[in-house]
């Protein structure tokens, strides 16, 4: 099979969770924009092509299936790249796990953009440092003490006693939230022995072939037009 990935050129957004899926499994894939430019999503989204419809990418083509959302897209791919157990439990255990991680990378989203995503950062300014400062000192807290005890119950290692599509994405949720909360990550990591930098984060970063990904060009840097962004005033006062 060789898949088809759609998503935004020029950041890594959520579509970044399914690349990192198909280039530790080595699948064959085509980053369709990357090649084509953003008009070849526009297309998809405005009906152009029969079939499923998608709201917003990113989304796969794999054959005649096209898929759309990535905790969806990442269900559909564990199975054939070997990236989540066989079992059902464990299947569908996985995929809760995936769309808890989809709801704390919304809420981080929307520390920076809590009015409107219509809107420019600076014209929320006000409203973005009251919603990080809950983010931080509340909801990140909640969410990484349970991504801890998820790793926990799952040997110390891996979410799901072996290697995952959550291993990778609780490596590029970390890798996001490090990048965008420096000092609130650096403030949290020492509660969190498992999840943080020198655990499951650099095991993932030493996966050979993820290794060879992140030194590639193909790999983006976090920016300012992406879901992790870094604005000083939104991360822990000095």
């Amino acid at each position: 099979m060789r898949y088809e990935l759609y998503y935004w050129t020029g950041i890594q957004g959520r579509g970044e969770f399914v690349r990192l899926a198909l280039e530790d499994s080595a699948a064959s894939y085509v980053d369709v924009a990357r090649e084509q430019g953003d008009d070849a999503i526009v297309r998809y989204l405005d009906g152009v092509h029969e079939g499923a419809l998608p709201f917003a990418p990113p989304f796969l083509k794999a054959g005649r299936l096209l898929i759309a959302q990535t905790a969806n897209i990442l269900q559909y791919l564990g199975p054939p790249l070997g990236l989540v157990p066989a079992s059902e439990g464990r299947r569908l255990y996985a995929h809760q796990l995936q769309l808890t991680i989809a709801d704390l990378v919304a809420e981080v989203h929307d520390s920076h953009h809590p009015i409107a995503g219509s809107l420019y950062y600076e014209d929320q300014r006000v409203e973005a440092r009251r919603r990080a400062a809950d983010l931080r000192e509340t909801r990140l807290p909640k969410y990484l003490d349970y991504f801890e005890q998820v790793l926990e119950r799952g040997g110390g290692e891996h979410a799901l006693h072996g290697h995952s599509y959550v291993d990778l994405s609780l490596f590029q949720l970390m890798s996001g939230l490090e990048y965008a909360f420096p000092r609130a990550m650096l403030r949290l990591g020492h509660e969190l022995p498992l999840l943080h930098l020198h655990a499951l984060k650099l095991r993932v970063a030493q996966r050979p072939r993820i290794a060879a990904y992140l030194a590639s060009p193909r790999r983006l840097p976090f920016n300012e037009s992406d879901i992790f962004r870094h604005y000083p005033e939104l991360d822990d006062p000095a």
